[in-house]
C-alpha cells in the first residue's frame, strides 16, 4: 500500500472513532421510538466531504454502527451501518459533483445526506424492526438530528478551511 493509501486509511479510522465518540457523548434517548438523537451526523458529513465517498462511507458506517453496539442499541446497528454508510456516500458524491459549480455544494450535500438518513431510518424501522407506519413517530427526532448535524458540519467545515494547518485534511480524494 502506498503512503497516501495508508494516510487515507488512518484518516478513515480516525473519523470512524470520532463518529463513534460524537454519537456516544451527545446522545439523547427517545423512548417513544426506542432510539436516540446524537451529534454523530456532524462527523459523518465532515468525513464524507473530507475523505471522499468510499473512505467517508466506511468511516461513517463503522463508527455509527459501533456506537449503536456500545450504547446497547444492537438492533439498530445493521440498519445504521447501511443508512449512515449510504448517507456519507451520497453526501460525498454530491459534494464532488457540485464543488466547482456552486458555493453551496456543502450545504446541498449535507441536506441531501440527512434527508436520506431520515428516509433510511423510516424504512428500517417500518420494514425491518416491524414498526409499520408507527415508524413515522421517529421522523421528527430524526429531522431534528438531521438539522443539527447538517448545520454543525457546515459551520465546522467553514472553520476548518479558515485554519491553514488543516490543509492535510483537504487533499484531493477519490472520485
Amino acid at each position: 500500500m502506498k503512503k497516501d493509501g495508508v494516510l487515507r486509511l488512518v484518516k478513515a479510522a480516525v473519523f470512524a472513532a470520532l463518529t463513534c465518540v460524537a454519537t456516544m457523548i451527545i446522545s439523547i434517548p427517545i423512548p417513544a421510538v426506542k432510539g436516540y438523537v446524537n451529534a454523530g451526523d456532524c462527523v459523518v458529513l465532515l468525513g464524507a466531504v473530507l475523505l471522499g465517498p468510499y473512505y467517508g462511507a466506511a468511516s461513517a458506517a463503522l463508527g455509527s454502527a459501533l456506537a449503536d453496539l456500545l450504547l446497547s442499541y444492537a438492533y439498530y446497528a445493521p440498519g445504521t451501518l447501511i443508512v449512515k454508510g449510504l448517507m456519507a456516500l451520497l453526501a460525498a458524491r454530491l459534494y464532488l459533483m457540485l464543488k466547482h459549480r456552486t458555493k453551496f455544494s456543502v450545504v446541498i450535500a449535507a441536506i441531501s445526506g440527512e434527508l436520506w438518513m431520515v428516509l433510511g431510518y423510516f424504512l428500517y424501522e417500518s420494514a425491518v424492526l416491524g414498526y409499520g407506519l408507527g415508524a413515522v413517530g421517529g421522523v421528527p427526532a430524526n429531522l431534528l438530528q438531521a438539522a443539527g448535524g447538517a448545520l454543525l458540519a457546515v459551520l465546522l467545515l467553514r472553520a476548518l478551511t479558515a485554519v491553514p494547518q488543516s490543509r492535510l485534511l483537504f487533499e484531493e480524494k477519490e472520485g
